[in-house]
């Protein structure tokens, strides 16, 4: 306080970087702390006469702090996440989508297309328009739809061709009958995607949240593996997907053997190699976190609306408020159970954000 001056520099802090080569270091002692002792005001030497060109970095390297700029960022920090582990990422098959959602909007735009009448239905104060589909238990006919959308864009903007023969349906058909070789030279419609998906999942029996599954194990595998879905693997893969959706979902799993009775003119030991490639290509990394499962369903949400896939909205009246509200308790009741019997077996964040119930989101 007052005239006294309290100096924190040590003896080693001596700024050595006004320091021409040849020349005397400045005495940090004899001018700096002479004038503190003094009740003086402590000057800096003046380095006027130092030009930048000279500064000698040499004398203090252990000083010198390297740019954050010059720095390298970590190898797991540098790759982008994938979307299909972590929940903030964007999954692929939205990003796909958005060229062809710009270009249509850019077309009607141009040519003065009107949108026509507004089918959607917007929410009141006194009514609310609802789906029949929820987090927790979505529809399964809407669910299918939009998840053979994504593999349809999947295909449709891919990158390139890479495949492995294990999926390529030229080496391991799928039926007995030949199939010309200008069916693989074109891109499957979304509808032919959707009566192959719907096919399989109607006489399997499984649900609509395995479907979501699948498309997570889809694109898994095309980040691990570094392939892409083409019409000569598409089927293939998508059935090894929903192979291994429908045992990690499904309390009572569909068996290889029952998937060559639905595909008459596949054996069982085909699926069974494609099962233990599909699994060694994922690096036995089958697990499906809930907020991943969760952003999913809402980004196919998204891809039925850019691309106006018909959905049923009615109102929400007393007794369909009820009905959503009984299937939310029993699936987090089910859920609950699931819980339970992972916590017995590992300790992960995901399970632990699981425990904590959650009431179901209607959108």
């Amino acid at each position: 306080m007052g005239n006294s001056l309290s100096c924190c520099l040590s003896r080693n802090a001596c700024p050595k970087l006004g320091r021409r080569r040849g020349s005397a270091e400045p005495d940090c002692e004899s001018e700096v702390y002479k004038a503190a002792a003094g009740n003086a005001v402590a000057v800096a030497p003046a380095a006027a006469t130092v030009e930048p060109a000279e500064l000698d970095f040499a004398g203090g390297e252990g000083h010198h702090l390297q740019h954050i700029s010059d720095r390298e960022m970590p190898e797991d920090l540098a790759l982008e996440p994938n979307p299909s582990d972590h929940p903030r990422a964007s999954t692929i098959f939205l990003s796909k989508s958005q060229t062809d959602v710009r270009e249509k909007r850019k077309s009607n735009h141009l040519n003065h297309v009107s949108p026509g009448q507004l089918t959607k239905k917007y929410n009141s104060c006194s009514t609310i328009f609802l789906d029949d589909s929820i987090v927790s238990l979505p529809n399964f006919r809407t669910t299918l739809k939009r998840m053979t959308l994504a593999i349809y864009y999947h295909i449709k903007n891919r990158d390139a061709d890479r495949s492995l023969d294990i999926f390529d349906e030229r080496l391991h058909p799928l039926t007995r009958e030949k199939i010309p070789e200008e069916y693989f030279e074109h891109d499957p419609e979304h509808e032919f995607i959707y009566r192959f998906v719907h096919t399989v999942f109607s006489a399997a029996l499984l649900t609509a949240d395995c479907a979501i599954v699948t498309l997570i194990y889809l694109e898994r595998l095309l980040i691990y593996a570094e392939i892409d879905i083409c019409p000569t693997n598409w089927k293939r893969i998508v059935l090894g997907a929903i192979l291994l959706a429908s045992k990690l979902w499904d309390d009572d799993a569909v068996r290889n053997v029952d998937y060559s009775q639905i595909l008459k003119d596949v054996t069982v030991e085909d699926m069974n190699e494609m099962e233990r490639h599909f699994l060694e290509l994922l690096q036995f990394n089958i697990d499906v976190p809930v907020s991943v499962y969760a952003k999913y369903y809402f980004d196919l949400r998204s891809l039925a609306h850019d691309n106006n896939l018909n959905v049923l909205f009615t109102p929400l009246t007393k007794q369909r408020a009820q009905n959503l509200e009984a299937v939310s308790r029993l699936c987090d009741d089910k859920y609950k159970d699931v819980c339970r019997a992972a916590m017995r077996r590992s300790f992960s964040a995901d399970h632990f954000i699981g425990i904590r119930s959650s009431n179901t989101i209607l959108s």
